[in-house]
């Protein structure tokens, strides 16, 4: 083979190469928008701004865990007891997606039980607990101190709607129900207080909030 024909070969396979490796390129961007769908974290961190618009919460009507002397006799209040993303139209809402087996749930789950009770409600929570069972989901919210609504999903149906695929994750919802926050793992303090900031951004219901509001 002459020098030339060899510096020909030489140049077709480098410009293989660099159509391969852009084609990879794309391909990448492509997958990393798309993966983005509800909020554009990676696993473990809250949700950043994007240029793009807040995705619009995926509505879900849910059977209420409850627990007995509370409307039913320990279980999904007898099938007629429901929550739902349209009971809270116009109000901003948290919405926590846990399980009773999930270790890291039990970390999350006193911080924000004692926020809904020192904010006085002023923040909507809803909780969704997936693929669990009715009496280790009702001794679970018995002793982390729980008021706020639970919502049962055995069948992973909403957690599905809401691209969960593992617990804890949690979602802030603004008052028009966009997810202006997603958080993967367990909250923090830091994590919980951004959240709120962003969904409570532009409404009154910031105003109301203690200085202090998530209690030791």
């Amino acid at each position: 083979m002459t020098d030339r024909v060899r510096r020909a070969a030489g140049l077709l396979v480098r410009h293989k190469l660099g159509v391969a490796m852009a084609v990879l390129l794309v391909t990448a961007a492509i997958v990393g928008v798309a993966s983005g769908s509800l909020n554009g974290a990676r696993p473990g961190e809250a949700g950043t701004p994007s240029a793009t618009p807040p995705a619009a919460a995926p509505a879900f009507t849910l059977p209420v865990l409850a627990p007995p002397g509370q409307g039913g006799t320990g279980g999904a209040a007898n099938g007629n007891q429901r929550v739902s993303l349209s009971q809270y139209q116009g109000r901003p809402l948290i919405v926590n997606f846990w399980a009773s087996w999930c270790g890291p749930c039990q970390q999350e789950t006193p911080l924000l039980a004692s926020f809904y009770k020192a904010s006085g409600g002023q923040v909507a929570i809803v909780g969704v607990d997936s693929n669990d069972t009715t009496a280790k989901a009702i001794a679970f919210v018995r002793a982390k101190g729980v008021s706020y609504p639970i919502g049962v999903d055995p069948r992973l149906v909403t957690a599905d709607a809401y691209d969960v695929a593992a617990f804890p994750q949690t979602f802030f919802l603004d008052s028009a129900h966009r997810v202006v926050d997603r958080v993967f793992g367990p909250l923090t303090r830091a994590t919980l207080d951004k959240g709120v900031r962003l969904m409570t951004a532009g409404d009154d219901t910031s105003g109301k909030l203690p200085v202090s509001y998530i209690q030791e």
